[in-house]
């Protein structure tokens, strides 16, 4: 039975100052390198051991999968890094305070742009300071696919990709596999693996640091999913 592990990055600073983040690279808060770090004691307490590792090309991903490896003794498992499981992009919101977001623009509003599966935040342009399109870590890509902003569904249809070319073939092989990764781009997943509705979807929460474990019929749909 092939087995996936997600978990959501530590506590990162910008969450620790209720900043919206996105494709901003900031980096764990004391408090998400302490969570990533339990992760990896709780995986090992489990004794699930893992084939390979996937993780975004930001850095709170990046060091949550490694605290998560070395805490669970499996540093040496070969990992993948990919911007297709980058949080998705918040555009324009990216670097304000939720709060004073929600006071600006009612508290309605800013629900749609986080919850909502297919609506737009404000779109940032490839010359906006904070835009991504500049960056030599996605130099590789065509700039029709570094965005300006994104919701659940885009964010879905590029992580998709990596789904299909990558993780599921590992779990066809019977590999146990681990994606430490972004609230958005492991709900996105999430609703793939588990066939959540676009209105069920708003109501997915995966918590920071807190490793869900995904037990998968031959076919990859779920037998078994739980928290540890």
């Amino acid at each position: 039975m092939p087995k996936l592990v997600f978990s959501r990055h530590g506590l990162s600073e910008w969450n620790a100052l209720n900043q919206f983040t996105g494709w901003a690279d900031v980096d764990l808060a004391p408090e998400g390198i302490e969570e990533a770090k339990e992760g990896g004691r709780k995986i090992k307490e489990a004794g699930i051991e893992f084939d390979v590792a996937y993780t975004s090309v930001l850095t709170r991903a990046i060091k949550t999968c490694n605290f998560i490896l070395e805490y669970s003794d499996q540093l040496w498992v070969p990992q993948v890094k990919s911007w297709r499981l980058n949080e998705r992009h918040y555009g324009k919101l990216q670097g304000l305070n939720k709060k004073e977001t929600a006071e600006k623009y009612g508290d309605e509003q800013v629900h749609i742009w986080r919850r909502s599966y297919d609506t737009l935040p404000p779109l940032m342009d490839p010359t906006d300071e904070g835009s991504a399109a500049g960056e030599r870590r996605y130099a590789m890509l065509d700039k029709r696919d570094v965005p300006g902003g994104e919701n659940l569904k885009v964010t879905l249809e590029r992580a998709l990709p990596f789904w299909q070319d990558e993780i599921a073939p590992a779990l066809l092989d019977n590999k146990t596999v681990l994606v430490a990764a972004h609230g958005n781009s492991l709900r996105a997943l999430a609703k793939h693996i588990e066939g959540i509705s676009d209105e069920d979807i708003m109501d997915l929460e995966i918590p920071t640091g807190q490793p869900l474990v995904y037990e998968l019929n031959d076919d990859l749909t779920v037998a078994k999913k739980y928290y540890l």
